[in-house]
């Protein structure tokens, strides 16, 4: 009897997911590579049959079918007001530049989000419908006070990462991070490091660890409040019941990992197959016999900001290649442009770095650039600019496909010896066509693990079944501290007793050979 109810449970989910479940995300960063990495998720949910609700700044042009946007008009403009275009040139890496970076983010970004998202007209008519949502798919980026809209709408709750894992999504699955070989993503470290760069890690890791749970988390569950006074569930609760983490990342590129089972590698989920370059570019890479060096600093970071000195020192290091070069630059002006150069505001980056005769991409290490390019095989030289770039283009340097360039360090000389170097050395394209290889070698692709994970979380409540236990555990429980404690105590407690009695025997055999006074009596 029990075997015909679950039979006839299970059957009831596959026809309900046969017609498709309702999934909200939301997008309230405003980073366009985060956009892209959340968009991906979006329409691979759709293309499966899911009906797709995505709340976002950037409009789309063409819609695919199930896909619906809200967009936050005005969230872009209004994010920038008083403020001016940022110069991320004028940032610093590093351990200083990391925590300033640490502290702003924590500080600043809550709130904002708050007023720019939840407040939001749009939002707000979507909390005062009457909608229904079967999966509320958010990004993991100081996004907690929009956790709530999974309570809110009654459904499972699973969040995505736009690099890989950090205490952000380590904390919402119970996921081991041993700060022995896993550094911290504001970091340049890899999973091989000296002793210093051990305790700094630690030290950095543990600083994050103290001001996000005493600060920054108090700060998100305030918001929370604000926006969820009738909520189901608590902040803290809500915290906990976190179904998948999805990241975009791959073992390839880092590096194995300790991951609880609803902890799911998914990189290069915005990946497809080769689109046709527009006829312009085909023209331009199909026609460079000798190659193709592409150059994008992203979509924050614009190339037509770089210091006069600095852009200057890639034209005339370039105007010396036998290569052609594309550009991507935001400003259709660039004096003393050589004949080998092309520039465009805008590039299909991932379909661009497909085509055969691109032999080299110079990046500032962002994880989406990384991916795509280790994925079409293509070496690069890195100018890590912040972020989780110093530690994507350090780990692609030990990894034999990358040369790094510091920023302060660029001239003339500097740019044409890491570029001929790569362009020259066969063994930085060979490392990258094996990171290609493996990165292709999965069962399913990171779309399809997308699909059956979201639908296997639909199929089985939640998926509770997933969780670790160590999401039930303190922070001194689930690093034993109180083991350890009472272990010390119980040695302190043995090793006095033990002193104690070696004391009293030594006394007493003392006392024994050595009568009082300390003489014999004579025959």
């Amino acid at each position: 009897m029990a075997g015909r109810v679950a039979l006839g449970l299970l059957l009831i989910s596959i026809v309900a997911l046969a017609e498709g479940a309702r999934i909200l995300t939301i997008l309230p960063s405003g980073g366009k590579s985060h956009d892209i990495i959340a968009t991906a998720f979006g329409r691979v949910l759709a293309g499966a049959g899911h009906d797709v609700t995505v709340i976002t700044p950037y409009a789309s042009k063409k819609l695919p079918k199930n896909y619906r946007e809200i967009v936050l008009t005005g969230l872009l403009e209004k994010a920038m007001e008083g403020q001016g275009a940022p110069n991320f040139f004028d940032w610093k890496g590093g351990v200083i530049g990391s925590s300033f970076m640490l502290v702003m983010m924590y500080g600043m970004m809550p709130g904002k989000m708050y007023e720019l998202a939840m407040e939001h007209p749009n939002v707000v008519n979507l909390l005062k419908s009457d909608e229904k949502f079967d999966v509320v798919l958010l990004e993991s980026f100081i996004t907690e006070q929009f956790y709530g809209l999974a309570q809110h709408f009654d459904a499972h709750l699973i969040t995505f990462s736009a690099f890989g894992n950090s205490l952000w999504t380590n904390g919402l699955v119970g996921c081991p991070h041993p700060t022995s070989h896993l550094g911290h993503f504001l970091l340049s470290y890899t999973d091989r490091m000296t002793f210093w760069e051990r305790f700094i890690n630690t030290a950095f890791t543990e600083f994050d660890r103290i001001y996000y749970n005493w600060f920054y988390l108090p700060t998100q569950k305030k918001y929370y409040d604000l926006a969820f006074p009738n909520a189901k569930q608590s902040f803290e609760q809500q915290m906990k019941n976190v179904s998948l983490v999805f990241l975009n990342t791959h073992f390839t590129l880092s590096s194995p990992r300790p991951y609880p089972p609803n902890m799911i590698e998914v990189g290069g989920i915005q990946m497809d197959d080769p689109k046709p370059l527009p006829k312009d570019l085909k023209t331009y890479l199909d026609e460079a016999t000798e190659g193709v060096v592409y150059f994008c600093m992203g979509s924050n970071i614009k190339s037509k900001d770089l210091p006069p000195v600095k852009r200057d020192a890639f034209l005339k290091a370039f105007g010396k290649l036998k290569q052609r070069v594309l550009w991507k630059f935001e400003d259709e002006n660039l004096p003393n442009k050589p004949g080998n150069v092309k520039i465009s505001p805008w590039v299909p980056q991932s379909d661009l770095l497909a085509h055969p005769n691109v032999k080299l991409f110079i990046t500032h290490g962002g994880n989406l650039g990384t991916t795509e390019s280790l994925y079409h095989g293509k070496p690069m030289v890195g100018i890590p600019i912040f972020g989780d770039q110093m530690m994507n283009i350090e780990k692609s340097v030990r990894a034999g496909y990358a040369l790094r360039l510091d920023l302060d360090d660029i001239s003339e000389e500097t740019v044409g010896r890491a570029v001929n170097k790569v362009l020259n050395d066969p063994s930085y394209a060979r490392n990258a066509k094996l990171v290609s290889d493996r990165l292709r070698d999965q069962p399913m692709t990171p779309r399809q693990t997308v699909v059956y994970w979201v639908e296997y979380v639909l199929r089985h409540g939640g998926a509770p079944q997933l969780r670790s236990p160590a999401m039930e555990l303190s922070y001194l429980q689930y690093k034993s501290l109180d083991v350890y404690a009472v272990m010390l105590l119980l040695l302190v407690v043995i090793v006095a007793t033990n002193v104690f009695l070696a004391k009293k025997l030594y006394r007493k055999v003392f006392r024994k050979s050595c009568p009082a006074g300390g003489k014999q009596k004579k025959a």
